[in-house]
């Protein structure tokens, strides 16, 4: 049963700021520690990252719906800087899910799998990173049902994070395609 199409496209932290302000406010979006985040605080944080060379978020759209939020980084320059030894090829993903008054059952992973296809499009693309709180299970979950291998815990800033890496293989793998 098909779930639908997604399409991925560039955020433009003006015109989508407030749809993305309902979305890290809303108390299902816990871990990705906006909740007081005002309007202008949402604005901010977006025009950042799109001034940013290393730092890039993207709308996600379900049948020509937004329906969620994805951001790549360079763990080089971003996020993870000192944290572990980067190896060519590495990218790091943040993605969340809009809250939604009607779920469809296996749509976040087809949301997390969107988002690793458009990841691993980039031929460049070798391995991807993640740093979820370790508190946040369902995502753990998420992660290891597309190929992620968690491999430490590890001290940022505003987290205590499960450093997770998926390659290229192993997500094929786990999407049962031939590696």
């Amino acid at each position: 049963m098909s779930i639908g199409t997604f399409t991925i496209h560039a955020l433009d932290p003006l015109k989508d700021a407030e749809l993305l302000h309902r979305w890290v406010t809303d108390p299902k979006a816990a871990f990705w520690m906006m909740q007081d985040a005002k309007l202008q605080d949402v604005e901010r944080e977006y025009m950042r990252i799109a001034a940013h060379q290393y730092h890039h978020a993207y709308l996600g759209l379900h049948d020509g719906e937004p329906a969620f939020l994805m951001e790549s980084y360079d763990p080089r320059y971003v996020e993870l800087v000192g944290l572990y030894e980067p190896e060519p090829g590495d990218v790091g993903m943040h993605f969340l899910v809009a809250p939604t008054d009607r779920p469809i059952h296996g749509f976040t992973k087809a949301v997390i799998t969107a988002v690793m296809d458009e990841l691993f499009a980039d031929p460049r693309t070798r391995r991807v990173v993640v740093e979820p709180d370790v508190g946040n299970k369902a995502v753990h979950a998420l992660n290891e049902a597309v190929g992620f291998v968690p491999v430490r815990e590890i001290d940022k800033p505003e987290k205590r994070a499960l450093l997770s890496f998926c390659t290229r293989d192993q997500y094929l793998a786990a999407r049962g395609a031939a590696v």
